[in-house]
């Protein structure tokens, strides 16, 4: 390992309750608690969707806008990502508070999947949806994403989507520096395991950068395994809730802490914030001033 290692939180989601765990954050104050948690613990980001305060997803730019103030009182440094991944939306109002806010980085979906939970145990799908995402819409949240000077995150759910960003490439809208999320263990996507992320991370572009984002318990051995290979790591209860099999983890700073140890285990070390934007080549944007944005 020759670089120090980013981890990112991913702090709340948008599909698990408090009926799955109590630390689900859901009220704008919340999330930035368990940003503050994180942080404390060891991420250089947070990755973040908006919630009402009754847990329901949130999309309208105001929501956003009073988790980014809070997020900025509590840790005022650290990398902010935003998602615009849903569905029954129209593109506008997925991406409309990446325009509004200009958050360091931005998540970028990749392709179209059949996106499930099912339950062996009780022989049902809790969830089943399809995840579209068409090279027309990811064009235009990515020329969105240039316009506001923010960093797009490819999130990849399987190999294909990989290879969907060679089109943006060429047509000179993805630019370098390339980072990419490798998500696996979703149903309908790749599933988790290590041998499959050394696939994925072997068809990347030459020179990008990624981490490795496990969903459930599987995260920790593709943690581990990532740490290794050189990747970057991301954690939190969007992803997983527990710290072992039976064990609920009662915080994101746990989950984080847990990864921290992982990378110091092994023999590395975890990046602090300002070193991850110098590794992630990400500048201290004029309009992340806290000052300004907070009252």
């Amino acid at each position: 390992m020759s670089a120090k290692t980013i981890i990112s939180a991913a702090l709340t989601g948008v599909l698990t309750t408090r009926k799955q765990s109590p630390a689900i954050p859901y009220t704008a104050v919340e999330i930035a608690e368990e940003a503050r948690r994180s942080v404390d613990a060891g991420a250089s980001i947070v990755h973040i969707h908006a919630r009402q305060d009754d847990g329901r997803p949130a999309w309208d730019v105001a929501s956003f806008r009073r988790i980014d103030e809070e997020v900025r009182r509590r840790c005022p440094d650290v990398i902010v990502n935003y998602s615009t991944g849903a569905g029954g939306l129209s593109r506008e109002e997925r991406i409309g508070h990446i325009s509004a806010l200009g958050p360091d980085m931005a998540a970028l979906n990749m392709g179209s999947m059949n996106y499930a939970i099912y339950s062996a145990k009780a022989r049902a799908f809790y969830h089943d949806h399809v995840f579209a995402n068409s090279f027309g819409d990811i064009r235009f949240f990515l020329e969105t994403m240039n316009a506001a000077g923010v960093r797009p995150e490819l999130e990849c759910f399987d190999t294909g989507h990989i290879n969907n960003a060679q089109p943006l490439i060429d047509l000179g809208i993805l630019r370098p520096p390339y980072q990419f999320s490798l998500i696996m263990g979703v149903l309908g996507g790749i599933p988790a395991s290590v041998k499959n992320l050394v696939q994925q991370a072997d068809a990347l572009p030459s020179g990008a950068l990624w981490q490795v984002i496990g969903v459930g318990l599987k995260q920790w051995p593709l943690v581990a395994a990532a740490i290794g290979m050189g990747g970057n790591i991301r954690v939190g209860v969007e992803d997983n809730l527990y710290l072992a099999a039976g064990e609920l983890a009662r915080s994101n700073g746990e989950l984080v802490a847990k990864a921290a140890a992982l990378v110091r285990a092994i023999g590395g070390e975890v990046a602090s914030i300002a070193e991850a934007r110098e590794l992630l080549q990400l500048p201290l944007h004029s309009s992340r001033n806290v000052s300004s944005q907070v009252s």
